[in-house]
């Protein structure tokens, strides 16, 4: 192929969906993405794309095609993440990745981080997506839950995340408060729009907890904490972040199925790097007094 651009072009516009979503992470103009799309089917003179009013659908020409541009970005990731995680200094790129509900108190250590060593650039990425270690997307995760099995990565244990059932003082003025989890029944609770989600309370939760009974449902954990504070119900947060919120009152004797371990997972390929050495040593020692 003449113009990896436009395939890599096409790969997104697959990936999103969209051609607006595929300009957004490519940081260029639609208009860019259009006119690379047109150019390689033109010159393949195949249509790799249906579309339609929801945006891109790949046809089979296109899924053939894009097979083989995901397997080549994806070895081109990879590779560029091992060239930046190489050296003996502690320069160049650190890309971190975690719950953003750990931003608090990871975003704090990484700037300290960064501050005993001038001239690093730091990528904290959050949010419930696995970043694809072996494919260079981060150096250092910090994932919860069990134990991560990706195959050539290396797992440290990390902070164990204690995590409660807490209401807002509005929402026992109006409804009262349990005085253990046997009597949520009667309760309004906050929970997770998606019933795919991996936190263990969420799952113990839905076990446990009616449909019915579930008034207040969001997307992530920040939009379901301000929904506890603003009173909609009941909903479950680490202590930490409880800690922050004077006015949250916690549901007395937490279970121990509702808390998860966290860990410290890095690629086996960039794990003894100086650069990761000197993080991982770094935040192990300043999460020692940490309450997730």
């Amino acid at each position: 192929m003449e113009n990896w651009d436009e395939v890599r072009t096409a790969y997104h516009v697959a990936r999103a969906g969209t051609v607006s979503g595929a300009a957004e992470v490519l940081g260029v103009h639609h208009a860019t993405v259009i006119r690379h799309i047109d150019a390689i089917e033109a010159r393949l003179g195949v249509k790799l794309f249906q579309r339609h009013a929801r945006g891109y659908t790949p046809t089979e020409a296109g899924a053939d095609l894009l097979m083989v541009a995901q397997a080549t970005d994806d070895q081109f990731s990879q590779l560029v993440g091992r060239l930046k995680g190489q050296g003996d200094g502690v320069t160049g790129e650190l890309v971190v990745t975690s719950l953003a509900s750990l931003a608090p108190l990871m975003a704090p250590a990484l700037c300290e981080f960064q501050q005993k060593h001038p001239g690093l650039i730091v990528r904290y990425l959050t949010g419930d997506r696995l970043f694809r270690l072996e494919y260079g997307e981060a150096h250092v995760a910090v994932r919860s839950g069990a134990v991560p099995d990706q195959p050539d990565n290396v797992v440290q244990p990390f902070v164990r995340q204690r995590t409660a059932a807490f209401a807002s003082t509005s929402y026992v003025r109006r409804f009262g408060f349990p005085a253990s989890p046997e009597e949520f029944g009667g309760h309004c609770f906050v929970g997770h729009d998606s019933v795919n989600t991996r936190a263990p309370f969420l799952k113990w939760l839905a076990d446990n907890v009616p449909p019915e009974a579930m008034t207040f449902r969001a997307t992530d954990a920040g939009a379901m904490e301000q929904a506890v504070l603003a009173g909609a119900g009941i909903g479950f947060m680490s202590e930490g972040a409880a800690k922050r919120h004077p006015e949250l009152v916690r549901v007395p004797e937490p279970l121990p199925d509702w808390s998860a371990n966290t860990w410290l997972v890095t690629h086996v390929d960039l794990h003894r790097t100086n650069k990761v050495q000197n993080f991982l040593k770094f935040l192990k020692d300043r999460s020692s007094d940490w309450v997730l």
